[in-house]
């Protein structure tokens, strides 16, 4: 038998997604209470102000309950983030959220000098690659203490629970995803780069096809012209030389096409 749903249930939950949609509308700001992230999806993110206001919003009351998991020299946290009406005391949901000193943030560090980049023992430091526009540069890191930032590991492991927990209470997930405010800024950037690389991949395909279904050699050099402007303002030179190895190739297939044409009528006159 299906559980039949009341209309007063009905108007509740959509009035609620009301009020969530309003706050962030009327109080919340963008950077501040949410942000968008390259690469996380099309909803924003729920920062951590942003969890704070939903909890004033609503009248929640956070506490916490924290398992220490460390081992073999690693710290690392799990915190459950429960939530309750802080008028009545009921519980209305809760969140989980986890850190570690072994996550790529906090395990490495920049080498303040050569000098102490050298005399880390060869395990305890590394080379890291990186990309930028138009190739990749390189950082010396050695490993930090995990000691020092147990603190620091708590910390966001509370946050990221208490993110989940507005999340799960607020039912706002079909408006905000988890927060990634947190993610390492390498990460970010890549991220970034790949939105970049496949938006502009789709770029490079849309010019090179327009090159090759050109139907006359006028036609072509227009979309060679254009093209050319639009590789040039993006500073692509690898997708320019692609639109114009298409182009090349179709230039010759008209002339060729144009040339069986004019041997076809010649040899209709004669």
């Amino acid at each position: 038998m299906v559980p039949t749903v009341s209309r007063n249930a009905v108007a509740e939950v959509t009035q609620h997604a009301i009020s969530v949609q309003q706050v962030m509308q009327a109080v919340m700001k963008k950077d501040v209470h949410y942000g968008a992230i390259p690469g996380a999806g099309d909803k924003p993110t729920l920062l951590k102000a942003g969890a704070e206001v939903l909890c004033m919003t609503f009248r929640i009351a956070d506490s916490y309950e924290v398992a220490d998991l460390s081992s073999n020299g690693n710290i690392r946290y799990r915190v459950t983030s429960i939530g309750t009406h802080q008028a009545s005391g009921d519980t209305l949901g809760s969140g989980l959220g986890e850190c570690s000193t072994d996550e790529e943030k906090y395990r490495w560090r920049k080498a303040v000098c050569d000098e102490e980049f050298e005399a880390t023992p060869a395990d305890m430091r590394r080379t890291k690659f990186g990309r930028k526009a138009g190739g990749h540069y390189t950082v010396k890191q050695v490993r930090t203490e995990p000691a020092d930032l147990a603190n620091t590991v708590l910390k966001m492991a509370c946050k990221r629970a208490k993110i989940a927990m507005v999340l799960n209470v607020t039912a706002a997930s079909d408006m905000f995803s988890q927060d990634l405010e947190d993610l390492d800024a390498e990460l970010v950037r890549h991220l970034a780069d790949d939105d970049a690389a496949e938006h502009m991949q789709g770029v490079r395909d849309a010019w090179c096809k327009k090159a090759e279904e050109a139907k006359a050699e006028d036609e072509l050099r227009g979309i060679a012209k254009d093209g050319a402007k639009v590789f040039q303002a993006a500073r692509d030179k690898d997708g320019y030389a692609a639109f114009a190895k298409a182009v090349q190739a179709r230039g010759a297939a008209l002339k060729a096409t144009s040339a069986q044409k004019s041997e076809e009528a010649q040899d209709a006159r004669d």
